[in-house]
């Protein structure tokens, strides 16, 4: 399957790290409307590129448009490529604005056009192994879960230290002013959806705690949010998001026998425990102080849940592929059979996402009125 990249910044090359892992897609060419950056990138890589976002939409070679571009800029170029009859992965979000998601979701149907958006973790293996483990009844009734999306002080780490391959810069303005809510809510809201669900009802809040990044920005956009969300399944689910607490990228299922434990969900190896529902309270204060005080190994069990068929199959050793949802699109599309990542999905995560950080324009409670299919576990992992 053929595909090209709208946008050589940062994120790229990550992209191009785990290009490898799928020998089946072919990238074409690459394009950026900053020469010197598409030169750059291209060089490195040793790609073809194209002249013009038109000239590339124009390619009838291409099969996929994977579009890299700023959050701000998704909307555009994705409905162009779109209107050119292109199929459109796109990085989180969808849209900035959920009439531009909706908008894109009605383009790509009526286009009969593949539309789906980052992240893909859940197609991980941790995340299929906790979709395994609940599928096996391994924690009895879920009720609530907690997840947590925790980056540390962003504003005040050596940030602009921060470089991929190519010597593009971590995009700190685009980060701060697209807001931490945006990009990072999506990477436990495909897990929870995946496992429990379309969410019903969103409730939030969210605020800026440090306005002065250190930068100057154009935009000043909350850097923490805490949303509830309630499931059609009945489950409730807490998130938080924030660049401002340490960094917590744990995921904890509370069910009625047992827990379920991550320690890091953008880990794609992240190790999956299970835990016996401890009720007396008394000797969890002791079990947690002796934790506090140091004491050697913590004293409670946990069992390693393994994760099916793993092998970390990158040569740059990185801890997320994310290439696999382009590689699961071209697969839907070569295999003429419904895509694991869905518009409807995207749009659904897209929804609340942008409820969580932005309350006061999406209304609270929200109802929320999108929806998707149920997500069936992947194959290798049932």
């Amino acid at each position: 399957m053929r595909i090209g990249f709208i946008g050589c910044g940062f994120v790229a090359d990550y992209y191009m790290t785990t290009l490898s892992n799928h020998p089946e897609l072919e990238l074409i060419g690459v394009y950026d409307r900053d020469p010197e950056r598409l030169r750059i990138f291209s060089e490195y890589h040793n790609l073809a590129t194209y002249n013009s976002l038109d000239e590339m939409l124009a390619d009838e070679k291409l099969d996929i448009v994977v579009n890299l571009t700023n959050p701000r800029e998704h909307f555009n170029v994705s409905k162009a490529a779109l209107e050119a009859g292109k199929n459109v992965y796109s990085e989180k979000p969808l849209a900035m604005k959920y009439e531009h998601a909706k908008e894109l979701v009605r383009l790509a149907n009526e286009q009969g056009l593949r539309l789906a958006a980052a992240p893909c973790n859940y197609l991980s293996e941790s995340a299929q192994t906790v979709y395994h483990a609940l599928r096996e009844n391994r924690v009895g009734k879920v009720r609530l879960v907690y997840a947590e999306m925790d980056g540390n002080l962003v504003p005040k780490m050596n940030h602009h230290e921060w470089k991929s391959v190519t010597g593009a810069p971590w995009p700190a303005k685009d980060e701060f002013e697209a807001g931490c809510t945006v990009e990072h809510a999506g990477y436990y809201l495909t897990w929870l959806t995946m496992l429990f669900g379309p969410a019903k009802k969103v409730t939030s809040f969210s605020s800026v705690l440090m306005p002065d990044k250190g930068i100057e920005l154009d935009t000043i956009t909350p850097d923490y949010s805490t949303g509830f969300i309630e499931f059609e399944s009945g489950i409730v689910a807490r998130l938080t998001n924030s660049i401002i607490a340490d960094h917590n990228h744990t995921f904890t299922i509370f069910g009625d026998d047992g827990l379920i434990l991550v320690d890091n969900g953008w880990h794609y190896d992240s190790q999956v425990y299970l835990q016996k529902r401890r009720m007396h309270t008394r000797l969890a204060e002791m079990k947690l102080l002796y934790k506090l005080l140091g004491h050697g190994r913590r004293k409670y069990s946990m069992k390693r849940y393994p994760n099916p068929n793993y092998k970390r199959n990158t040569r740059f050793n990185h801890i997320m592929d994310y290439m696999r949802g382009v590689a699961e699109m071209a697969a839907a599309i070569r295999e003429n059979r419904p895509g694991y990542m869905t518009a409807e999905h995207a749009l659904h995560i897209t929804e609340i996402t942008l409820t969580l950080q932005y309350p006061d324009i999406m209304g609270l409670p929200r109802q929320i009125e999108s929806t998707f299919e149920p997500i069936l576990p992947l194959d290798w992992a049932r």
